[in-house]
């Protein structure tokens, strides 16, 4: 009998968790190794006083990829979530008085619309059109696979693809093909913080992401994202994972071209075959890996930006506020650069609302609301001079301004019980995000796929990565599609190290 290959994972969020249970159904005796006290990073929940609030990510999208991670561990997604479809999906709030609902019925986005702009409706099915192509020839050819050398990503076949879905193409100036009304342009592109990213940076490749949406659906699964969680953790444990929690990692201990364990912050040390990071790429490489030259060149990539949370429980209830709204900011390139480039709060600032009691009942005590507010704002940023107690407290006040002003809720301060706030200090604190960006690397035509930082370190070769940092990126169904990508790397990796060891031992026996 030969023993179990062996594998330690640093981090258990959903790219750990998924991770390692795919290694451990292909028999791997697998530890995950979590610095806080429960799994889930980033998509974690905060429960207080009879309010339930997601952390993080709030959308659940692309259920064929979710249905696929269950599937390969041999469980199906509808024995363990129990989905709900949000249509509309959203309510977008413009500063102006405009509003729209955008949803999958096409009557009502066609009345919507052509009240805006008369042609805005055959643009709109024109630019998802455009989007499903984009999402289709994306997951089969770039996102959905492992890219071994940069042969294989700029190969003949290939390089008319990246034209094709508008790698090079601003996302904001490509939506001019189809919508003339600057209020509409920015309804189909603000999605694009789902990736932490601004509209006029991001590859218009993106605007798969409004298809997915209307196509196949914004869900939200009862109990919440940390619902997901909780039944791949569960997944995971019955075959076999072990999570150990409050276990910071201090440093990975290499020799030469592997590494052979690591220690932690409280002096343990965990030895394995095979190690996977899905704490933070960035971090991994500036604190737990010797080369700092590999960590300076990270240092210098461009980042997402973050975010000033509030999770509000409120003492009654605000039916006026739909499950998922967005109120779009007055100028709305001038909000992204002051995000981006100016790595501060925007003087009139986006921001997205979410009430999940409105589906899930359980979100919060009888005759109360929860609410969970996201002001997207610039990164950590040594260089420039950053008052996050000032920030904060304006976006409170620009958020319960607009409430009050497009909704008619005007006391809604009086009626917080309790506040929780996170901000870019927060994210980068709790879960070790490097400049605090709340969605890891960003992406750009020169952070994306095999440019992107790839899934193994090229030194030491039995540390694989899986998470929002590296190939094929950001946002949880990607995510889960970066632990399959890892997951088949090494088991494919560790297949032919077996076959030549074999080979090597036979030659051996022969002489």
């Amino acid at each position: 009998m030969t023993n179990k290959p062996t594998a330690i994972v640093i981090g258990a969020g959903i790219g750990g968790i998924a991770t390692a249970a795919r290694l451990a159904r292909h028999g791997f005796s697998v530890t995950v190794l979590e610095k806080n006290e429960k799994p889930g990073g980033r998509t974690n929940q905060i429960i207080r006083d009879g309010h339930r609030f997601d952390i993080g990510p709030t959308l659940f999208l692309m259920p064929e990829i979710w249905e696929e991670t269950y599937a390969a561990l041999g469980e199906k997604m509808s024995d363990h979530l129990d989905l709900r479809r949000i249509d509309p999906t959203y309510k977008v709030h413009f500063s102006d008085g405009l509003q729209l609902q955008l949803t999958s019925n096409l009557g009502e986005m066609q009345t919507q619309l052509e009240k805006v702009e008369k042609t805005a409706f055959t643009g709109f099915l024109n630019y998802i059109a455009e989007g499903s192509k984009h999402y289709k020839v994306s997951l089969e050819k770039f996102v959905g696979r492992n890219f071994y050398n940069i042969f294989e990503y700029f190969s003949l076949g290939n390089l008319p693809l990246l034209f094709k879905l508008k790698a090079l193409t601003k996302h904001y100036a490509n939506t001019s093909r189809f919508f003339k009304d600057e209020r509409l342009k920015a309804a189909f592109t603000f999605q694009n913080m789902y990736l932490g990213l601004s509209p006029y940076d991001a590859p218009a490749t993106y605007s798969l992401l409004q298809y997915t949406e209307l196509a196949e659906g914004v869900w939200y699964p009862m109990g919440g994202m940390y619902a997901a969680i909780e039944s791949l953790v569960g997944i995971a444990e019955k075959l076999g994972v072990k999570l150990v929690y409050n276990a910071a990692v201090k440093k990975m201990k290499v020799a030469g071209s592997k590494v052979g364990g690591v220690e932690l912050e409280d002096g343990r040390e965990f030895n394995a075959d095979i190690f996977v990071g899905n704490a933070d790429l960035p971090y991994i490489y500036k604190e737990l890996l010797p080369n700092k030259a590999e960590a300076k060149k990270l240092e210098e990539k461009l980042y997402t930006c973050s975010t000033i949370m509030f999770y509000w429980g409120v003492d009654k209830p605000y039916p006026q506020i739909a499950h998922h709204n967005v109120f779009l900011g007055g100028d709305y390139k001038a909000s992204f650069d002051q995000i981006f480039k100016d790595h501060q709060l925007p003087e009139e600032p986006s921001f997205y609302v979410h009430a999940p009691a409105r589906t899930d009942s359980s979100a919060a005590p009888a005759g109360q609301d929860t609410l969970y507010v996201l002001v997207p704002v610039g990164h950590l940023d040594e260089k420039r001079e950053q008052d996050w107690g000032t920030m904060v407290t304006e976006a409170r006040k620009a958020v319960l301004t607009r409430l009050a002003k497009e909704m008619g809720i005007t006391d809604l301060e009086q009626h917080i019980k309790f506040e929780i706030v996170y901000q870019p200090e927060v994210w980068k604190e709790r879960f070790n995000l490097e400049k605090g960006a709340a969605f890891g690397l960003s992406h750009n035509f020169w952070q994306v796929g095999y440019l992107r930082p790839r899934n193994r370190h090229a030194r030491y070769k039995n540390l694989y990565f899986a998470g929002a940092s590296t190939h094929p990126g950001t946002g949880l169904p990607i995510v889960l599609l970066s632990a399959r990508l890892t997951s088949e790397r090494i088991l494919k990796e560790m297949s032919t190290i077996a076959v030549q060891n074999m080979t090597k031992a036979l030659n051996a026996a022969r002489t």
